[in-house]
């Protein structure tokens, strides 16, 4: 069923207050995530090539434990690994085939971490500990019958929405410029370990990062803040040229737990540039949702997106398409100021074949929900075609969406 309908109350930008938030990419959770989805996409190739098609698995159990660390001005050591865990379910076995679940597992999340973590040695630094399984013959028949669009394996949820308010905008695009190329060559003693909480109260943003400093480059408690200030610097730079006269102020917080006259004790040092070196440990879904934030005034599924069999698993395929469905509605239909898309599943029934997609539109003045519902059910149907949803599940399963 097929369902569109006005949406009441104001648009969260309208609010008072909101608050948003997105964990970097070297954040313990965002790590677990996104080692759990490089996996995934790893073990799409690697059944495409041995069995001509996506077999059964789901890798959206994962947990990084957190290693022991001392750090020290001009560098510390390691003393205690990370621990990473990667659970769930996999297909060990095609036609009398043996296929390398465990070595195409830990091969993709020593790829990613070398890729992602400057100073993260993956043989060196984490211990990878494959836990996954074969998984029930029931659950492992949808991937195996037919040609057809595959039926989902779950019973779920999930939802989406679209434009971001400029507080979402605002933190998506301080987090990703802290953690850029570009950003990382100028400054190269910051962590990946990113946080950002964007609060705002009226039209004032507070915006309060996290990041340590890598300790190797830095020799004293007074060169760690004075290159705290220059970073500090920048990033007002950066939240000024964005602005565009959407807030009245912004306030940036930077290391708020800093104390000088503390010495190490007083300031946020990294050995590896990440917390999980000895502080944080991070379990897939606890990170952002597939959209890149943690929007606290928003509606928000709950699935661990990341890892998740793109073929048939509704809790990836369903939280990414959400987001498609909001986006394109918006975009696409004349006299939306917002769209959001609700999808809910039904074990047993054919992935694009929902039970229900309720579609809750905002207008602009003078627009009526009759001008708009017929164009919105022409995107839902068009997306949900066997042609469309069968495309769709391939690039996710060439990691095409991020979702995380």
């Amino acid at each position: 069923m097929i369902t569109v309908e006005q949406l009441g109350g104001r648009p969260v930008w309208e609010e008072y207050a909101e608050a948003a938030e997105r964990k970097g990419i070297g954040h313990p959770d965002t790590i677990t995530d996104s080692i759990c989805e490089a996996v995934s996409i790893a073990l799409s190739k690697e059944y495409l090539s041995s069995a001509g098609r996506i077999l059964h698995y789901n890798i959206d159990k994962g947990l990084l434990s957190a290693g022991t660390a001392r750090k020290d001005f001009r560098g510390g050591k390691v003393l205690k690994p990370m621990r990473l865990y990667i659970g769930d379910r996999a297909t060990f076995e095609f036609m009398g085939k043996k296929i390398p679940v465990r070595e195409v597992a830990a091969g993709a999340a020593r790829k990613w971490i070398s890729e992602n973590l400057r100073f993260v040695e993956p043989e060196r630094h984490v211990r990878c500990n494959v836990v996954l399984a074969p998984g029930s013959a029931q659950l492992a028949k949808i991937y195996t019958n037919g040609s057809g669009v595959p039926a989902a394996n779950d019973t779920s949820a999930a939802t989406g929405y679209w434009p971001l308010s400029p507080t979402e905008e605002m933190v998506l695009a301080l987090e990703k410029y802290l953690n850029s190329k570009a950003f990382k060559n100028r400054f190269p003693e910051t962590g990946e370990d990113v946080k950002v909480m964007g609060l705002r109260e009226g039209r004032q943003l507070s915006l309060t990062v996290a990041m340590p400093l890598v300790d190797r480059f830095i020799r004293t408690e007074a060169e760690y803040f004075e290159r705290k200030q220059t970073v500090l610097e920048m990033m007002e730079r950066f939240v000024a040229a964005r602005n565009r006269g959407a807030f009245d102020d912004v306030l940036l917080y930077f290391n708020s737990l800093d104390e000088r006259g503390k010495g190490l004790a007083g300031i946020y040092l990294s050995v590896l540039g990440t917390s999980a070196e000895d502080a944080d440990s991070g379990q897939a879904g606890r990170g952002n949702r597939v959209n890149g934030l943690i929007s606290f005034c928003r509606p928000q599924g709950m699935e661990a997106a990341a890892g998740k069999n793109p073929k048939s698993h509704v809790g990836k395929i369903y939280n990414v398409l959400s987001y498609k469905l909001a986006r394109r509605i918006y975009e696409e239909v004349e006299g939306l100021s917002e769209a959001c898309v609700l999808l809910v599943s039904r074990i047993g029934l054919p992935v694009n074949s929902p039970p229900l997609v309720s579609a809750r539109l905002r207008l602009k003045k003078g627009v009526r929900i009759g001008d708009v519902s017929g164009p919105a059910r022409e995107i839902i149907e068009e997306e949900l075609s066997a042609k469309k949803i069968s495309s769709f599940t391939r690039e996710l399963a060439r990691g095409k969406y991020s979702v995380c």
